[in-house]
């Protein structure tokens, strides 16, 4: 099966910056888009950024300008750095990839997967 392994999150003072970094593990033929959502108590889960194999990006309104995706893809990869953080982004952050695996017969079948999710606390 396929695995996404978060790590990065912790407790950082308003102002600060945290690497948010996940890597997807598995029997991956490729990996289309990728993406960082947020959840905080009591509210949905929503989009931070997500980014496309070729690196095409999309952010959200609140976190533009301080919030940076990037991916490597030889290793599977998805990055997200965060600087200039507010306490109103304390949350679970997940990661989220769109991919293919392999299945047999040389088949391959498209999934969804999350992260396990890292709590990132923003915090004097």
């Amino acid at each position: 099966q396929v695995q996404l392994v978060e790590s990065g999150g912790g407790l950082v003072q308003p102002g600060g910056s945290l690497r948010l970094s996940c890597t997807a593990s598995g029997s991956i033929f490729s990996i289309n888009a990728m993406g960082w959502y947020r959840q905080a108590p009591g509210k949905e889960r929503e989009l931070v950024a997500t980014i496309t194999h070729g690196s095409d990006t999309n952010y959200a309104d609140s976190v533009k300008g301080r919030f940076t995706i990037s991916r490597d893809n030889a290793r599977n990869t998805v990055y997200l750095q965060m600087n200039s953080l507010k306490p109103e982004d304390t949350a679970v952050y997940y990661c989220h990839a769109d991919l293919f695996i392999l299945t047999g017969g040389g088949r391959r079948t498209y999934l969804e997967v999350w992260g396990q999710g890292t709590l990132v606390t923003v915090s004097s």
